[in-house]
């Protein structure tokens, strides 16, 4: 299977269509009277449908298990086509497409084995995705063009020469696969006099993107967030949230996380971790679907 641990969880949902054609008009009216000698056909695939539902991963070797969290079956009759529609919803990390199309494949499956025995020319056609919602095509990040990002190294042992960025790196390589041009890249002392000062030189240069790394722990030398948050002007909580809730789903450690995000002006900045894995976690979280707020401050402008 596909490694899915960096997606986000959305609602998916997906609509599938299978097709029974029957050959004669007396096979339609024995199934809208209930009158197949296997049973009530639409109740029992319905049941059978279900089943299908939850054990696809069982059957399709690459389907990841997943909560399936609304399944509704549907029929309708057109002349000799008995029409199957199957929609699912999940709150997950994948979608539900291969689900739908398998409940709908068995729900098929079923009524052809209660009929057979009366109709001799059954088949079974148009297994196909009808729709389906959620998920990074539901959610495009419409290009903004002329984006422009800082990152700020801030480690004592690292601006000494002691250490090697690698957290730096980790939140540049997601910048330009999200194409920020990365207008500067520097390391510095964790210590507010510095902080504070590039901070207020790159506002003042109207950089889009302010991103901090380290300086987030909890000892008294990381006082990267005290110096940050009098100089916002308005916090993003949300993002903070999106940030700290990734994070707790893969390591308890996270729940110490002094993330912190807000607005100066038109420069979103943000202070990160400054572990590797913290700051490329953090990132994962919240890009690329944190530059709408970019798209959301362009149109406050021209309103």
């Amino acid at each position: 299977m596909i490694d899915i641990t960096h997606k986000s969880t959305t609602l998916r949902k997906a609509i599938a269509q299978a097709i029974v054609k029957v050959s004669v008009k007396e096979t339609i009216l024995a199934v809208t009277e209930k009158r197949v000698p296997k049973g009530d056909v639409f109740e029992m695939a319905k049941t059978a449908g279900l089943f299908a539902a939850k054990r696809t991963s069982d059957m399709i070797p690459d389907c990841h298990p997943l909560p399936i969290e609304f399944t509704q079956i549907r029929y309708r009759i057109e002349e000799l086509d008995i029409v199957i529609e199957a929609e699912i919803h999940t709150i997950y990390k994948t979608g539900v497409e291969v689900e739908a199309m398998h409940t709908a494949s068995v729900v098929a499956l079923t009524m052809y084995d209660m009929l057979k025995p009366i109709d001799k020319h059954i088949s079974i056609e148009k297994i196909k995705l009808l729709e389906k919602k959620g998920g990074k095509s539901d959610f495009p990040i419409k290009e903004i063009s002329g984006l422009k990002a800082v990152v700020i190294v801030c480690s004592d042992s690292i601006s000494k020469g002691g250490k090697v960025d690698r957290a730096g790196k980790a939140i540049i390589e997601k910048l330009q696969s999200c194409k920020v041009e990365l207008s500067d890249y520097i390391i510095i002392p964790d210590e507010k006099e510095v902080i504070s000062e590039r901070l207020h030189a790159y506002v003042a240069q109207d950089i889009n993107l302010v991103i901090f790394t380290g300086g987030t722990g909890l000892s008294p030398r990381d006082v990267t967030p005290e110096t940050i948050i009098p100089l916002l002007q308005k916090r993003v909580p949300g993002i903070e949230e999106a940030i700290r809730s990734f994070g707790q789903q893969r390591t308890p450690y996270s729940m110490l996380s002094r993330s912190v995000v807000g607005l100066i002006n038109n420069t979103l900045v943000m202070a990160l971790p400054g572990s590797t894995k913290g700051a490329a976690e953090s990132m994962e979280a919240v890009f690329p679907h944190l530059l709408h707020i970019f798209r959301v401050m362009q149109g406050a402008r021209h309103d």
